[in-house]
């Protein structure tokens, strides 16, 4: 970027900082501070990908479409219906007609194709809006209340993807004003997360980088989904959110009042606030992939059937969940968690930890301990076992936990280290690891094609299977539920019976606020709060 782009991108920002409305000097109890656990690298919704920005943004924007936190099921949002054709290619969305962006614009079919023409725009560099739309080919605007979607095949995630933030409508209007639309004259997908405009119960106020999000109430809000049930009184007017990055420092702030919610707490401090009266924790299951390490099926010892399995079986799952997750997590057998659409109960309990087991596939792999080092070895080379170790999701730990469960059977575990997603793809893209730990989460498990099917580049596992390509590709294209289930259930029978993933617990995000908040919930996908319903008391003196 040159002198004179960045000398013009510091002048909007300053002047769109100008222009922001303040925020409210609402009562003292009408404002809290949301305690966020991560600084991302960009908060906008059609851009970024960050789990963290949907804490903030599920607040700014309405989709088309929701999913209902309780049943799951698919209910209005910004379309009050919507029709699929019987050969699962044109998906009809019929809007409702009462809605306006907190500046002002109207909300119609031209606001939605226009955020489509963003979404799809390759400059925009979509991080995962984009993938949420699957195979789409053309989407049009029969008249001003009506949109269609077309695809090039069926694909059964459609109305999952169009219920989640990053498909958030933004306003045409404040995306004009900031040039974040195809065809300005100087197309600038940075300035907009900045100036953001939704359709939501609460409309966006200031983003400062490093130090604050500041979200204001919408009063005008009346079309929300069946499920958005606002407090008649004790509104949360104003929320501002503050990072705390550092892990350590989350209970603190709970305890001493500097946060009135806060999520991703350490388990450990988890245990602690439990005795707290003026704090109260609200575990929330994540639907999605476990915490969970990838087997590597191209490189030895882990191309051998026998070692993947005997890894699994040296595994003491339960006593990592209690010693390190202090027993807020459940122990995960399969590739999906429990609390996930489709998952299979069949694979609970396959792979329960047995050392003798480990021990006898490892025997009749060839290994054995033949220098009495109490390490086993094959013709006189080690059994070695390279872990790639992120550091989030307490991986340090888990990771020092199997080294010295797996050398009570003979394996030697060598731990890499990386700092963070850059250098886990650098690392992957070696090819010379055994395990490496990464998971997506979402509700619907579509995400499983990316890391089992063998065509895809995110296949860190580099196996091939047609009965699981197969498998994988019917459960994202039957319109039939029954179907699906039976598909879906059939690719995590064969993941586990491959031994291509070592699971550990199925993850849930440790919450806590202050006694004050009251009715705080979470969306169907687990991670976002629905502020709408939440009200705050004033603390008793």
């Amino acid at each position: 970027m040159g002198r004179r782009s960045i000398a013009t991108l510091v002048l909007v920002m300053t002047v769109l900082a100008a222009c922001s409305a303040p925020p409210s000097e609402a009562p003292a109890q009408n404002r809290i501070i949301y305690g966020l656990t991560l600084q991302a690298s960009g908060i906008d919704p059609h851009i970024n990908q960050s789990s963290e920005l949907g804490i903030v943004l599920r607040q700014v924007y309405d989709t088309l479409v929701y999913r209902d936190p309780t049943t799951r099921e698919f209910v209005p949002g910004l379309a009050e219906s919507w029709t699929i054709s019987e050969d699962g290619l044109l998906y009809t969305f019929n809007l409702r007609q009462d809605v306006a962006f907190h500046d002002g614009t109207p909300m119609n079919a031209e606001s939605v194709r226009l955020n489509f023409d963003r979404i799809v725009y390759p400059d925009t560099l979509s991080q995962k809006a984009r993938s949420l739309l699957g195979p789409i080919v053309a989407y049009r605007v029969p008249n001003d209340y009506t949109f269609e979607i077309e695809l090039n095949r069926p694909y059964a995630p459609l109305l999952d993807g169009l219920a989640q933030v990053y498909l958030g409508i933004a306003s045409p209007s404040a995306l004009a004003t900031v040039n974040a639309l195809p065809g300005m004259e100087e197309y600038n997908t940075l300035l907009y997360q900045y100036h953001q405009v939704g359709t939501g119960p609460y409309r966006f106020v200031e983003y400062i980088p490093g130090d604050r999000i500041v979200i204001e109430r919408n009063t005008d809000y009346t079309w929300g989904p069946s499920f958005y049930t606002p407090p008649e009184e004790d509104t949360i007017d104003v929320i501002e959110y503050r990072f705390f990055d550092d892990a350590a420092t989350r209970s603190v702030a709970l305890e001493s009042g500097e946060a009135d919610i806060m999520g991703e707490l350490l388990p450990a401090d988890g245990s602690s606030l439990s005795n707290n009266a003026e704090v109260q924790l609200e575990p929330v299951a994540i639907p999605g992939q476990p915490l969970q390490f990838y087997m590597n099926t191209t490189v030895a010892p882990t191309d051998n059937l026998a070692v993947r399995q005997a890894l699994l079986y040296a595994t003491d799952r339960e006593a990592i969940v209690e010693s390190i997750f202090q027993g807020f997590s459940p122990v995960a057998w399969g590739p999906i968690s429990a609390s996930s659409l489709y998952y299979n109960s069949g694979v609970q309990g396959v792979y329960d930890y047995n050392p003798a087991q480990a021990i006898a596939l490892l025997s009749s792999a060839g290994y054995a301990d033949s220098d009495d080092d109490d390490m086993l070895d094959l013709n006189g080379d080690p059994l070695i076992i390279r872990i790639v170790q992120p550091p989030w999701s307490q991986l340090p730990e888990v990771a020092q936990l199997l080294r010295d469960q797996w050398a009570a059977v003979g394996i030697q575990a060598v731990i890499e280290p990386v700092p963070g997603f850059a250098g886990l793809m650098d690392k992957i893209g070696e090819a010379e690891y055994n395990l490496v730990a990464f998971s997506s989460y979402g509700l619907q498990p579509s995400y499983l094609i990316d890391s089992f099917m063998s065509t895809s580049e995110q296949n860190w596992t580099g196996y091939a299977d047609p009965n699981l390509d197969t498998a994988l590709a019917n459960a994202i294209s039957t319109q039939d539920e029954d179907d699906r289930s039976f598909q879906y259930g059939t690719a995590q029978a064969i993941i586990m019976q491959q031994a291509l993933i070592l699971p550990i617990r199925d993850t849930v995000n440790l919450n806590a606020h202050r006694s004050t908040i009251r009715g705080l919930s979470f969306d169907a996908y687990g991670w976002f709060p629905l502020m709408v319903n939440a009200s705050v008391v004033a603390e008793e003196q």
